[in-house]
């Protein structure tokens, strides 16, 4: 079968990575044993260059300080040298220490032009050995990933190709979660590749347990599957596995999440974290055209997933467990909605309003969205969040991070333009009142593409010549105004 021989060359490959990039080694630490990680022969060799880099700059370093002791004090060295010479001979002492002899200008210029050449060319070496490390620390990223993954396959009861609903053939195993775990799948009716999100109840909960978190999953799935978007990820499909595991059918995609691309790139370029948040907010506001609209309010780098590639391409927004639907009963344009599940989501990329405790509920709208597309973009331009970047969500919640984040301070580099830090600014407005909504955000001119701010300019530059006109000259345009109505 293709799948198993592709298992098998992705485990083969992961072996052979063991040895170059290292592995997890089990060891004894007094009474316990505990794995820690050992680089392979490939990040050693580079440290020994390293290290041979280090030593003989030291050693040029050296000759440098003993050739600044023969550096020439005139221009008569050579006169000077030759006079010292003769005097150590008349003197009866013929031997020359090799450190008491002073170098022309030329030999001395010569020598330290040498070192220099010696310097540079250590110093290229050294960049060299460095981007070799980072680029090995990006394979390594992935190899570690990839081995916790095959680890978790053959953990997995699923790890034997099963076919689920007489229809999804499972491939591999994509990655697992707290419940659950995803595999890549066949559709054998549509023939197609798909995501199967497997959630297992654990057999110690209690019944009310299981039943609430099926009627948490049960209400996502009435909610994804009503979504159609080329930016949202489709929902295909939901079964029962058996009493204790349940499957939802997703549509596949190939490449990682913007979470991930991250760790492995630190930041992206404005251009690219741009075309990213337009595709995010074009999801979001058919969230929000929708009837009855939907909050998502998980929206993270975690539930953004990217096209295959180094670059990011298109991206569809995922996971809508924590999601809100703004219908009558619940909703008010003027106020929003109650936050009946308050205390959920991911802190970093909740706005302050969420945070907010009090006799009644805080109410919440599509602003909770706006502010997590400031945090994402900032974390994308920055490599960082704005708010609580070190902190657990546990530290953020006890020391109210965001509940004191009334200002976004930005970096000096890496440079970002102007027009994106106020459109940051403008997503993460601390009063929710003064924040734009997901339908005010997609109209922002930060987000429209060049053509149309182009085109825009130039009828703006035509108005203004037409009324600096008017004001030079009024009669003209009255008598023509008139010959006009005539």
């Amino acid at each position: 079968m293709q799948s198993d021989m592709e298992k098998k060359r992705m485990r083969q490959k992961c072996m052979e990575n063991r040895l170059r990039l290292g592995q997890f080694v089990t060891q004894r630490q007094g009474v316990s044993f505990v794995e820690i990680w050992v680089d392979g022969y490939a990040f050693n060799d580079l440290i020994k260059q390293q290290e041979r880099i280090t030593q003989e700059r030291e050693e040029i370093e050296k000759q440098r300080k003993q050739l600044m002791k023969k550096k020439p004090t005139n221009n008569n060295n050579v006169a000077n040298s030759n006079k010292f010479n003769k005097s150590n001979k008349d003197s009866g002492d013929c031997f020359l220490k090799p450190n008491d002899k002073t170098l022309t200008a030329l030999e001395y210029h010569e020598q330290e032009e040498i070192m220099k050449l010696r310097q540079a060319s250590l110093k290229k070496e050294d960049l060299d050995v460095q981007l070799e490390l980072e680029k090995l620390e990006l394979e390594r990223n992935l190899h570690i990933r990839e081995m916790k993954r095959i680890h978790s396959e053959d953990s997995s009861r699923f790890n034997n190709h099963p076919i689920l609903n007489e229809r999804y053939l499972l491939l591999n195993l994509l990655g697992r979660g707290g419940f659950s775990e995803v595999h890549r799948g066949y559709d054998l009716i549509d023939q197609r590749y798909t995501a199967c999100k497997i959630h297992q109840l654990s057999k110690d909960w209690k019944d009310d347990k299981k039943a609430n978190y099926i009627k948490h999953a049960l209400r996502e799935y009435n909610i994804h599957k009503q979504l159609e978007h080329p930016r949202i990820v489709r929902l295909f499909d939901v079964f029962e596995i058996d009493n204790n595991s349940f499957c939802t059918v997703l549509e596949y995609c190939e490449g990682n999440d913007l979470d991930f691309h991250l760790k492995q790139n630190k930041f992206i370029s404005e251009k690219e974290c741009r075309s990213i948040i337009v595709q995010t907010v074009n999801a979001l506001k058919y969230l929000n055209e929708i009837k009855p609209p939907i909050i998502h309010y998980d929206l993270k780098p975690g539930n953004v997933l990217l096209g295959s590639g180094s670059f990011s391409g298109e991206i569809k927004i995922t996971d809508f467990g924590l999601s809100k639907i703004m219908d009558d009963d619940s909703y008010s344009p003027d106020q929003g909605m109650d936050l009946t599940s308050q205390g959920a989501g991911t802190y970093w990329y909740l706005p302050p309003e969420c945070f907010v405790v009090g006799k009644d509920p805080p109410k919440i709208s599509s602003k909770v969205d706006v502010w997590s597309v400031g945090i994402i973009f900032y974390q994308c331009l920055y490599g960082k969040k704005p708010f609580g970047h070190n902190l657990s969500q546990a530290a953020i919640l006890e020391e109210n991070t965001i509940l004191k984040a009334t200002e976004v301070q930005f970096p000096a580099k890496p440079f970002v333009s102007s027009e994106a830090k106020n459109f940051i600014r403008r997503c993460l407005t601390y009063h929710k009142e003064l924040r734009p909504d997901v339908l005010t955000l997609a109209q922002d001119d930060y987000l429209k593409p060049a053509v149309l701010k182009s085109r825009l300019l130039l009828v703006i530059t035509l108005f203004n010549t037409l009324l600096s006109s008017y004001s030079s000259s009024p009669s003209f345009y009255s008598s023509s105004a008139a010959s006009f109505e005539v």
